[in-house]
Formats: C-alpha cells, sequence, structure tokens
C-alpha cells in the first residue's frame, strides 16, 4: 500500500499526488486557456509553466480580468526565515520576478521573523533574527527591481501591519484555525494568532492607496491553507480575494518525496554552498534514477521522472526545452548515463551560484535597507 502524502504549511511528507491535492484543496488546474492568456501579455511563457511546475491556481482568470480593465495588480510572496536559503526557495521566487518583469507591477515581500519562533518549539527568537539579514540579502540579489519591490519584516513593521491584522483577527475563529492548520488546545495564542498578519500584505497597498487593488500570490501549494483563510475573510473588510498560483516542490536530494529542507545539510543545494560543495552533494546524495550496473542502465536507461539531477535542471537550471528534452531522451535511452547527467547539474548549479554570490557580495545593509526595505 502507498504511503499517503500530508501537505500543509509545516509538513510535507510521502509522494504528493497532485491531481488529488487539486482536487482536496479546492484549487484549479492551470488549464491551456489560462497559459494562452498570460502568454498574450507575456509574449512567452516561463518554463516553470510550459513544465507544470507551476500548476494550480485560485482565480488567475479574475486577476487577469482586471488587468486588462486597467485595474494593474501587485505581487506578493514571503520567506519566513528559519534557516539558510536553499535552491528549493528560489522556485516561486524567481517566478515571480519573471511576473514583476512582464506585467511591471510591485512586489511587497513578507520576511515573517516570528512566525518559525511561534510553531517550532526547538528554536528561540534570537536564533531566527540571525537568519534575517541573511536571507534579506540572498532575496534581493535575485534581482527583483529596486524602488518597486518593498521587504516587510512583521516585527520591524508592526505599527503598519499589526493595526490591519487585528481586523482580520476579529473575523477569524479559533475553529476556523482548527479546520484550517490542525491546532488544538495547546497550541500556543501566537500561533493561532500569525495568520491574521500574513493576510496584511494581501490587502495592505489597498490600505495605503485607499483604493481596491487585486493581488496575486504565487507560493508553494503548502501555503495554500494560510490564504484560503485570506480569501476567506478579506471581503468581509471590503477587499478583494487575493488570486493565487502554486507550485509544485522541487525534490530534496536524497529523492522525490516531500520537499528539500533547511534543516538538513545533506537534502538541499544552498546558495552559500562552494564549488566543492555543490559538486560532492550532487555526487553522493542526489538520487540518481540510473541502474545498479552499466550493461542494465545501457540495455534499460535510466528514469528522469525520479532523477534528482533532471529534475532540478527542469525546474530551474535548463531553460532552452529543446536542450532539456534532449537529455531526458539519451537519458531514457541509456544513451547518457548518471554521471553524465550529474555532471550538467552540477555545472549549471555552481555557473548560477557563482553569478548569484557575486551579486550578494555587493549588496551592503545598507544598500538593502535604502533599496528594498519598507519605509511607510
Amino acid at each position: 500500500m502507498e504511503k499517503a502524502f500530508r501537505v500543509n504549511p509545516w509538513e510535507v511528507s510521502g509522494k504528493v499526488d497532485y491531481a488529488k491535492l487539486i482536487s482536496e484543496f479546492g484549487i484549479s488546474k492551470l488549464d491551456e486557456k489560462t497559459l494562452n492568456r498570460i502568454k498574450k501579455h507575456t509574449k512567452e511563457l516561463h518554463p516553470m509553466l510550459r513544465r507544470g511546475v507551476f500548476f494550480a491556481h485560485r482565480d488567475f482568470n479574475w486577476l487577469l480580468d482586471e488587468y486588462e480593465n486597467g485595474n494593474k495588480f501587485f505581487l506578493y510572496t514571503g520567506r519566513a526565515p528559519s534557516g539558510k536559503i536553499h535552491l528549493g526557495h528560489l522556485v516561486p521566487w524567481i517566478f515571480t520576478k519573471w511576473l514583476q518583469e512582464k506585467f511591471d507591477v510591485d512586489l511587497y515581500f513578507q520576511f515573517p521573523n516570528e512566525e518559525k519562533f511561534l510553531f517550532n518549539q526547538n528554536t528561540t527568537y534570537e536564533k531566527v533574527q540571525e537568519y534575517l539579514e541573511d536571507n534579506m540579502l540572498d532575496v534581493a540579489a535575485l534581482g527583483f527591481k529596486p524602488g518597486r519591490t518593498h521587504f516587510i519584516i512583521d516585527t520591524k513593521h508592526a505599527d503598519l501591519l499589526y493595526p490591519e491584522a487585528v481586523k482580520v483577527a476579529k473575523k477569524i475563529t479559533f475553529s476556523m484555525v482548527k479546520a484550517s492548520f490542525g491546532m488544538n488546545e495547546s497550541s500556543n495564542i501566537g500561533a493561532i494568532f500569525y495568520t491574521a498578519m500574513q493576510a496584511v500584505p494581501a490587502f495592505l497597498p489597498s490600505v495605503i492607496k485607499k483604493k481596491k487593488i487585486p493581488c496575486l500570490i504565487p507560493h508553494g501549494v503548502d501555503q495554500d491553507p494560510h490564504f484560503r483563510l485570506t480569501r476567506d475573510i478579506l471581503p468581509k473588510l471590503g477587499y478583494y480575494k487575493p488570486a493565487s498560483i502554486q507550485n509544485a516542490f522541487m525534490p530534496p536530494l536524497k529523492g522525490v518525496e516531500g520537499k528539500t529542507s533547511s534543516s538538513d545539510e545533506t537534502s538541499a543545494i544552498f546558495l552559500h554552498d562552494s564549488p566543492k560543495e555543490v559538486e560532492t552533494k550532487i555526487k553522493k546524495y542526489a538520487f540518481s534514477g540510473g541502474r545498479d550496473t552499466l550493461e542494465e542502465h545501457r540495455k534499460k536507461g535510466g528514469n528522469p521522472d525520479v532523477d534528482v539531477s533532471f529534475q532540478y535542471l527542469k525546474f530551474l537550471f535548463e531553460e532552452d526545452d529543446s536542450k532539456l528534452a534532449k537529455i531526458e531522451k539519451d537519458y531514457r535511452s541509456g544513451k547518457m548515463l548518471t554521471s553524465e547527467l550529474k555532471k550538467i547539474a552540477i555545472d549549471k548549479i555552481n555557473a548560477f551560484l557563482k553569478e548569484h554570490q557575486a551579486k550578494r557580495a555587493k549588496i551592503t545593509p545598507k544598500i538593502l535597507e535604502r533599496d528594498w526595505l519598507w519605509k511607510v
């Protein structure tokens, strides 16, 4: 019997059945009609759209209706500091950057620096703060537009967020939180209140500009329960429901089940890793879809569907569809060996990290505050 999978904001385990998840979460499959509407405005589709990495949405067509009627949307995504940033974190952010550029819109990037403290009994508030600036520097180095990108830190910008969060909180009952997140009477009250804080950036620009502005939230599908509550509450406060678009999970190094974790050095490649560390991790830990022997691999071929090196190319590191298709064909036929596939992934990842680390080194805390940190 296949092990049941679990997907929620704090746990992703088992082999995720995305078709079943669409049904369970009540999200809509990203179909050809919607993709064609996106392409009308962007002129081309991002590889993550072409390959089904982003696979579902809520109200994306309504958002495009508003956009086509002259009501420009804004983007909202975020990062709860809890450790170093790894490649899996980049999936929604790189796509968000593309959306920002193609639609020429503002981005509100939330850093809820209290979340992991509230939900993880084994961490301290001080420990979480150690990762905050480190994470912000990595996000800024991805190339979001300065001046159009606003970093919001929950505790630093509490005077901005809290007055709106209490309005959200008043509309959320404990039974609603229990149903959405599985909390109980032993859950701390900070965790129970937290989802009200996460809802605020979805309508904050509407508050500031005193008009209803559509919001689009690109995110991993595990975060959908937070935004289901947000969508239920915001119309009661006189704001639009946020639209959203959900991505699948880039697999951890050791296999296709679950998602990458910041807490396990051997499950992920981090943005600070050296070329040698990347090479070692891919060669030693990256799950292979190859056969047990060279003879068997040449005869039967490999399976790129479970091969982590191939999946990393598919998700992030090979934009050319024809090149990716050739790699897949050669690997399935046995013409390409696992060692050759891993070498391609190592070279691509290291080229990306070299450029990213150089950009990050040029961003000082002063530049970070000047160009990206939200100013009321």
